[in-house]
């Protein structure tokens, strides 16, 4: 009876080890999931954010979290952000590249990080720490674009051709929002064209 006994308890040990492991392999695909639902569909106060483009959190949303405007879904808000303004946008490299606009940000932290969708990876940063805070154009291509990069681009490879886009930028006090938040919104991205010389 005993040894019937252990032998289902060792099944039952083995089928939660498994259950583990596949809610720790699949678990990032679902958040990511989720969080991209909640980008594409859902959207901000202003409703869906369409792919391959950036949105920048509304100022009265950063103003007032605890009581954002009716509309859109509760992205801006599952988090409250004290002193930095967010970016967020779905990117879709399949069937071209895009480039990321960044302004001059005078001195200012700022950073853009990129999500491998498939792994919910962080594969690299646009920003202070990393780029500098100079006026820049990032060529972020998918893993089988095998294109030439313009001259005064940086490209930035992705592993994977669907990629989150979190944009954060500094605020220094209440008065510095709507600089911050004009900052904010020249942080963009548009489809990469092959751009010819002017005659």
């Amino acid at each position: 009876m005993m040894h019937g006994a252990y032998e289902h308890l060792l099944i039952f040990g083995g089928v939660c080890v498994a259950v583990w492991f596949l809610v720790i392999y699949f678990w990032p695909r679902i958040f990511l999931s989720v969080f991209k639902r909640a980008i594409l569909v859902q959207g901000g106060p202003d409703g869906p954010i369409p792919i391959n483009t950036l949105y920048a959190e509304p100022q009265a949303v950063f103003a007032d979290p605890l009581h954002p405007p009716a509309g859109g879904s509760k992205l801006w808000t599952t988090g409250v952000n004290h002193d930095t303004l967010l970016t967020v946008g779905w990117l879709d490299l399949r069937t071209r590249p895009q480039i990321l606009h960044v302004p001059a940000m005078g001195g200012r932290y700022y950073s853009v990080q990129f999500v491998d969708s498939s792994k919910n990876v962080n594969f690299t940063y646009v920003g202070k720490r990393t780029t500098g805070t100079g006026a820049g154009e990032y060529l972020v291509s998918g893993p089988r674009w095998k294109g030439v990069v313009p001259q005064g681009m940086t490209q930035i490879f992705s592993p994977h051709n669907s990629v989150l886009v979190i944009g954060r930028i500094l605020v220094y006090n209440d008065s510095d929002l709507p600089t911050a938040h004009d900052l904010a919104k020249q942080i963009n991205v548009e489809p990469f064209t092959i751009r010819r010389p002017n005659h």
